[in-house]
This record gives C-alpha cells, sequence and structure tokens, in this order.
C-alpha cells in the first residue's frame, strides 16, 4: 500500500502523543504563507488533497503543483490518516502559495485496536455469518452484501474522504463561509501546469452552454485522448465514478445537495467514496449529477503501487510513470492553454441493472460514524 514506511514516528511518539498532536492541528487551523499571499478570496482556488504515508508520490504531487499558472492564488489543504514528521516537513516547506493540514481523527494510526481501526473481537473477513453469530464477533448479523466483514484498511479511505469534504466545506473558519470550487486530488496525482487556467475555462463554458453542470473532472482514466487534436475540448455526461474520480471540483451549492443525501452516501454499501457518490447520484438526488470533463486530461494517476494493485511494490516503478507523463505533457506544450473550450453532450448511458456497490460497507458501526461526520464538522 505504501513505498515508504517511516517507522521512527512510532519509535519516539506515543499513539496518545500522535493524536494529541492530531487534535491540536485541527484545533488551531494554521494557514502557512498567508501573510505573503493574503486571505482566501471566493475567486481564489482550494485544493484538497488527501494524504496516506506515500512520501516520494507526495513529493511529486507537490513539484507538479508548484509549476501550476496561477497556484500563488490558491489555498492547498493537505487532508492527513497518518502523521509523519517527515511529510509534515515537506509540507510545510512549500512556499509557492497558502498551504493548511488537517488531520483525520479516527485513523487506524490512533486506533490500531479498536473501531475504527481493527479489534480482536472483529469478526474475520471471511469468516461464514452462523459461524460469526456463534463466536459471537463484532457486528456478526451485518456482513456486506458478499457475505464479508469490514477490514480498516479499506472502509478508511471512504471515512477520511467524507471527513474532509465536511471539513472544508462546513468545519474550517477559512472556508465555512468560502463560496468558490473545491478540487479534490490524492497524493499520487501529477498536475499539468495549464490545470487552473482550464478549470477557469470549464467554468466560463458552464455559465454559457452547459448550467445544468454540477460537476468537473480534470482527470479521467481514459488513455484514449490526444492533445493535439482534444487539448480544448470537453464532454457533458452523466457522472460516472469508474471513469472520473480524478480531481473532481464543485461548490457550495453542490456540496449542499450532496451533504442532503448523507445517510446514502453512509449506509451504501461501498467502501469507495466514488462508487458511493455515484450512488447519490442515482437514487437520491433529483437530478443525476452531470459532469463536465476534459478530454485531454490535466491531472494524471503516478500511483500504480496503489491500494487496488495486485504486484509488488518493487514492479511499481513511478520513475517510469513519472517520465511517461512528463515527456507527453512537454511535448504537448504548444496545446496547453487554449483559450476556447468546445463542448460535445454525450447522451446519458442508464445503467444496466442494479447499481449494488463493490460491498466491504455492511457494518452498522461505520454507517453510524459516517452520519456523525455531518454533525461534528
Amino acid at each position: 500500500m505504501s513505498d515508504m514506511k517511516n517507522t521512527s514516528i512510532q519509535q519516539h511518539l506515543s499513539i496518545n502523543e500522535i493524536q494529541r498532536r492530531v487534535d491540536e492541528h485541527n484545533k488551531l487551523q494554521i494557514i502557512l504563507n498567508e501573510d505573503i499571499f493574503g486571505p482566501l478570496r471566493n475567486d481564489s482556488l482550494v485544493i484538497a488533497i488527501q494524504v496516506h504515508d506515500r512520501l516520494i508520490y507526495l513529493r511529486h504531487t507537490i513539484i507538479s503543483l508548484a509549476q501550476v499558472k496561477g497556484i500563488e492564488n490558491a489555498l492547498l489543504i493537505f487532508s492527513h490518516d497518518y502523521y509523519d514528521e517527515e511529510i509534515n516537513s515537506l509540507v510545510q516547506s512549500i512556499n509557492f502559495c497558502k498551504v493548511m493540514q488537517i488531520f483525520y481523527p479516527y485513523s487506524i494510526q490512533t486506533h490500531p485496536n479498536e473501531f475504527p481501526g481493527d479489534s480482536k473481537d472483529d469478526c474475520p473477513r471471511n469468516i461464514d455469518i452462523k459461524e460469526a453469530i456463534k463466536i459471537k464477533c463484532t457486528n456478526a448479523l451485518h456482513p456486506d452484501q458478499y457475505g464479508h466483514y469490514r477490514e480498516a484498511k479499506f472502509t478508511q479511505i471512504k471515512h477520511h474522504w467524507w471527513w474532509k469534504a465536511n471539513r472544508i466545506f462546513d468545519g474550517l473558519k477559512t472556508t465555512k463561509e468560502y463560496t468558490g470550487l473545491v478540487v479534490f486530488i490524492e497524493e499520487d496525482h501529477y498536475i499539468a501546469q495549464d490545470f487552473i487556467h482550464m478549470l477557469h475555462r470549464m467554468e466560463i463554458a458552464r455559465q454559457s452552454d452547459c448550467p445544468e453542470c454540477k460537476i468537473y473532472a480534470l482527470g479521467s482514466h481514459s488513455k484514449n485522448f490526444d492533445f493535439a487534436s482534444d487539448s480544448k475540448k470537453a464532454e457533458t455526461k452523466q457522472w460516472s465514478s469508474s471513469m472520473e474520480n480524478m480531481a473532481i471540483t464543485f461548490n457550495r451549492p453542490i456540496w449542499q445537495e450532496l451533504k442532503s443525501c448523507a445517510k446514502k452516501f453512509c449506509t451504501y454499501d461501498d467502501y469507495n467514496w466514488d462508487w458511493s457518490l455515484l450512488a447519490v447520484s442515482t437514487t437520491c438526488l433529483a437530478k443525476e449529477i452531470t459532469a463536465m470533463v476534459l478530454r485531454a486530461p490535466r491531472v494524471f494517476h503516478i500511483g500504480e503501487c496503489g491500494i487496488h494493485q495486485i504486484h509488488q511494490e518493487n514492479d511499481c516503478k513511478i520513475t517510469d510513470v513519472l517520465e511517461r507523463i512528463q515527456k507527453l505533457l512537454m511535448t504537448s506544450i504548444e496545446y496547453l492553454y487554449p483559450q476556447d473550450l468546445n463542448l460535445a453532450h454525450i447522451p446519458n448511458e442508464r445503467y444496466l441493472g442494479t447499481l449494488n456497490g463493490n460491498g466491504g460497507w455492511g457494518d452498522v458501526r461505520d454507517h453510524n460514524l459516517c452520519l456523525e461526520m455531518v454533525k461534528q464538522s
């Protein structure tokens, strides 16, 4: 799951001390470099980066952000679920824009032997429900739809994303009244230099040609694009979580709609935040989410060694992935910063059958913690 494990933090800091520091950070809400770049304005940009423990990937994400034109007007909010001194030092060394750190307070790191982490009384993932009831393990009556019990390393990702969104829109002093855009990226994303420029072009296009668009997606898992022909093209379509879950961007009114469906998000049997948002879109909102998606992405995934990858860590070569992306952007430099954005409307393709979800989210404790985050933000 991680390219580098820094164990030194556990060697000199107790769990209680880590939790104390986490709580202190969250209470103080310090914004670095605000004296240089000024306070957050509604015409600024908030970029939220979800961080676990992959220092090498995060370093390259930050390097790419430093090259983005207009980044000096943004606020970077790093949301951590792992307290690490090296990662903190890296984040706090950023000098090209405003920076803030928030820490997910219910992490596996600070709850290693109790919920929301794994505890000794939890049901093993693959135990049969009859056997689970017989041994009276925790939540025996509530496996997921596939008969499996929770795994904290997976449930934490959805919890963290949801906590982060609630915290940014409704909990932080600096963003509580903010009405601008919030971009959601992760520690293993690489950002093109015209990222903010393209976001502005998308805003202009939405106002004139797609008022129903609720979400922007500046990254895509599709490899079927060519910068020469696609750099100034975007599609408006029914949002798909499996393809357009990188650098999704929305504002407070859209957040209010999503939050109104908290019960659906928090009880939907899928450990993925993006699939859970898709369930919200297709079964809870008055109208399904229409997204504006760039044909030539400005955000790329460099995390070949992710939580869903099955190959070994030493088979994951970040240098190869980075070189490929950097070469692509360098050879496409003349096609960046288009002045106009051409929209193509893609007819909705209804999802066939029932949107069942991927499971991993049957535990009622996860449901309740998720719902509690809406109240606590």
